[in-house]
C-alpha cells in the first residue's frame, strides 16, 4: 500500500466502508421482501400470482447470493487494508493504480492482471474480483 498516499488510503477506507454498509442494508431489504413474496405465494390460488411470487424470490435470491458474494469481497479489501497490502496486485505485485481502486475498492488484481485472471479462470460470470 506504499504508492498510496495517507489521503488516499483515508478516502479508500471510507469507500469500502460505505459500501460495505451499503451491502449490508440492500441484503437486509432483499431478505424482507422475499419474505412478503413468501407470504404472497403461500396465499393466492392463482396460478399466475404464484408464478410471479416464486420468480420474485427466485430474483431476490439471486440478488443477495450477489450481494453476498461483493460483501465478502469489500471484507477482504478491509483485512488486506489492516494487513497493509490493499493495492498491491495479487497477482503480479505491482501497486494497482488509485484510479481503479476509486472505481472498484474491492480489486484485488491490476486491471491486466484480472484480465488475464478471467480469461484464464472463467466460471461463468464476469468480475466477481476485480
Amino acid at each position: 500500500m506504499d504508492d498510496l498516499n495517507e489521503q488516499q488510503k483515508t478516502r479508500l477506507g471510507e469507500v469500502l466502508l460505505q459500501r460495505e454498509l451499503a451491502l449490508r442494508a440492500d441484503i437486509q431489504r432483499e431478505i424482507s421482501s422475499q419474505d412478503e413474496y413468501v407470504q404472497l405465494a403461500s396465499e393466492v390460488p392463482d396460478p399466475g400470482d404464484l408464478s410471479f411470487a416464486n420468480l420474485s424470490v427466485d430474483l431476490g435470491n439471486a440478488a443477495v447470493s450477489r450481494d453476498l458474494h461483493e460483501l465478502r469481497a469489500v471484507e477482504l479489501a478491509r483485512k488486506r487494508m489492516a494487513n497493509g497490502v490493499y493495492g498491491e496486485c495479487a497477482s503480479c505485485g505491482y501497486p494497482i493504480p488509485f484510479e481503479r481502486l476509486l472505481a472498484m475498492p474491492s480489486a484485488e488484481r491490476c486491471a491486466p492482471c484480472q484480465e488475464n485472471f478471467e480469461r484464464t479462470h472463467h466460471e461463468g460470470h464476469r468480475g466477481a474480483t476485480m
